[in-house]
């Protein structure tokens, strides 16, 4: 299994209207961004979320949530979220916000061409 095409649904219909909201299949799974930078993404049944560095550390006291780490080097700054933790649309739309809120503080990321 790639991605959970149902989870991707999931969180195309939270972002739907999100301005500069793009997204693009990656590292097995699919990211998607707001204004060039990554956002969140679906990697197998998992979210993966950018919260940053000053919300990491709490968020992985929450239930069902663990370090992003696909290649034995835990990224800082983000989070994975176990299905358990987003069985409900709000329990998403609750994460991918914190993520937003975060993303927003980022300066805009320009096209490479």
């Amino acid at each position: 299994m790639a991605y959970s095409e149902s989870l991707a649904g999931r969180v195309r219909a939270v972002l739907v209207g999100q301005k500069n909201a793009a997204e693009k299949k990656m590292f097995g799974g699919i990211g998607f961004l707001l204004n060039g930078n990554m956002l969140v993404a679906v990697w197998k049944d998992s979210l993966i979320v950018r919260l940053g560095v000053g919300n990491y550390e709490a968020a992985l006291n929450e239930p069902h949530v663990r370090e992003f780490d696909l290649t034995g080097r835990a990224m800082k700054g983000w989070v994975m979220v176990e299905p358990d933790g987003m069985e409900s649309d709000r329990q998403l739309t609750d994460w991918i916000d914190r993520a937003t809120s975060f993303v927003k503080t980022l300066p805009p990321k320009r096209d490479k061409k």
